[in-house]
């Protein structure tokens, strides 16, 4: 199975059949980071706003950005965000202010520590770094529809992957959907950073509160109108009850 935040490689997925029965199980945002001295000026931008800073700033040689370069769920958000803010990202990337470390969010944000750089990030990863020293980097921009992410579960389809551990999976799905579950999400984090790292969906979604996170979360990540629609579902019984 696979536990994914990149909705549009998902159903990418899906349609190649090689996964089944997609649920969402968390959210949070990604964030735009760099050093306190901002040369771009992004602090509390728009983030398509800000990337469009960044790239003026880039092409000024006044900042530089380092992007993961990976093919990521966090280096594909970027793309489109690049491409939302009309910048084109294949001409961007041989420019000498846009770097690629090619490498996991950790590694990247060392890169952009050391080179006083913008980067994009998960929470999580920001998050820890910060605590243990690793980086001074400062959140610039977050939150908002822009910088949505979200994290969904999908138990490979053992149809076509002979191999796959598909009851285990199934298993391991429903754990994370289960009050236990999203009760440890709920949770995960708030000692140490005053915030929960992910954000858990079902009870947000259950709660019947936060209309407008969910009407978010589900224009960003539903697919044809559900998590998963019934052609992408294999045996999956009361999991989508």
């Amino acid at each position: 199975m696979i536990l994914v935040h990149d909705p549009p490689s998902e159903l990418d997925f899906l349609n190649k059949s090689d996964g089944v029965n997609r649920k969402i199980i968390a959210y949070n945002y990604f964030m735009i980071v760099g050093s306190n001295n901002d040369p771009a000026g992004i602090k509390g931008a728009a983030p398509l706003d800000a990337f469009k800073k960044i790239k003026a700033a880039g092409e000024s040689g006044i900042a530089l950005f380092v992007s993961r370069g990976d093919n990521s769920g966090t280096n594909s958000k970027e793309k489109r965000l690049w491409a939302t803010a009309g910048v084109n990202w294949t001409q961007i990337r041989t420019r000498p202010w846009y770097l690629e470390a090619g490498t996991g969010m950790t590694a990247t944000l060392n890169l952009a520590n050391q080179k006083n750089a913008y980067t994009l990030t998960d929470v999580a990863s920001y998050f820890s770094n910060f605590k243990k020293g690793n980086i001074q980097l400062v959140s610039m921009v977050s939150g908002g529809k822009d910088l949505l992410n979200v994290y969904s579960a999908i138990p490979c389809n053992p149809q076509k992957l002979k191999n796959a551990k598909y009851d285990a999976a199934m298993q391991f799905t429903r754990y994370l959907v289960s009050d236990d579950s999203q009760n440890l999400f709920k949770n995960f984090g708030v000692q140490d950073f005053g915030e929960a790292i992910f954000k858990p969906w079902l009870l947000v979604l259950k709660s019947g509160n936060l209309a407008d996170m969910v009407q978010m979360v589900q224009q960003y990540a539903y697919f044809q109108g559900s998590e998963c629609p019934t052609q992408y579902r294999y045996n999956a019984g009361d999991l989508y009850g």
